[in-house]
């Protein structure tokens, strides 16, 4: 849960943003491991957000030299930071993991427009789930052989490795994108009780520990973790022809700003009358 005066403050800090920047907010999430569901105690808030600027912005000659992100500097444990649109929606094109996962947070600051659903019914043309497999299968094996191999191991990592191979056993089950919370993924691993078990004793340690929090290693998780990394790296996965979606990506794009246009003249008549 975020706290109540910590939403107050997201919600101020992204109103101001809109007003300051001249953007209009699309869609703001939590991220990280609050959304994940393994947060430490003293866990930063991931603020991400996906923006909209007047359509005369984009009609420009300097258009790819222009920035297409707003970042601020972490402040009271406040992380914000937001892309454009149409970086969005290229990124999307291209099965951007970020994006997939913003899309799909379960908490949600902010959703304004028709942009956020209909970028989520564009999820099964767009993803491609060998990409996905590919993406998750190198963030597990970066952080086991980052961090997970020594005598003592920061916890948070241990889900860094965990989250992204179960992951990819959704991937191969449903061939849909993977639910960003960790708790939907248990489920492929129910028949390890042994395996669970170890998960819930982490998840506890994790939950009451700083964010540095370290441990030392489970040898059962780290087996698993073994066994996982080398039936992956054997595994070639199968990229599945799908329709071009470039054209629902850009009708999309020009739908979003017809109507962030129209939303800017409304408040600005009503502000004028």
């Amino acid at each position: 849960m975020i706290p109540a005066d910590v939403h107050t403050e997201i919600m101020h800090r992204l109103a101001k943003t809109e007003h300051e920047q001249g953007v209009r907010i699309l869609l703001a999430v939590e991220s990280g491991s609050r959304a994940w569901g393994f947060a430490s105690a003293n866990s930063d808030f991931d603020v991400r957000f996906i923006y909209a600027r007047p359509t005369a912005w984009y009609l420009a000659v300097d258009l790819e030299e222009r920035r297409d992100v707003i970042e601020y500097a972490i402040t009271d444990d406040i992380d914000l930071n937001g892309w454009d649109v149409r970086k969005t929606l290229r990124l999307l094109w291209k099965s951007n993991p970020t994006i997939v996962e913003w899309l799909q947070s379960p908490f949600i600051y902010s959703e304004v427009g028709g942009f956020t659903q209909n970028a989520r019914a564009l999820l099964p043309t767009v993803y491609s789930c060998a990409s996905g497999i590919y993406h998750y299968r190198n963030m597990a094996k970066t952080n086991y052989r980052g961090y997970l191999r020594a005598d003592l191991v920061p916890l948070k990592k241990y889900f860094y490795v965990l989250r992204p191979l179960l992951s990819v056993r959704w991937l191969e089950r449903y061939g849909t994108p993977a639910p960003i919370e960790f708790s939907r993924l248990l489920h492929l691993i129910e028949g390890e009780p042994e395996l669970l078990a170890d998960i819930a004793i982490l998840l506890e340690k994790k939950s009451a520990s700083a964010e540095l929090g370290l441990s030392k290693p489970f040898a059962g998780i780290n087996a698993f973790i073994v066994a996982e990394l080398e039936r992956l790296e054997a595994m070639v996965p199968i990229h599945r022809q799908k329709p071009e979606p470039l054209g629902q990506l850009n009708a999309l794009f020009h739908a979003t700003l017809d109507e962030a246009l129209s939303k800017s003249e409304t408040n600005l008549n009503s502000q004028t009358d």
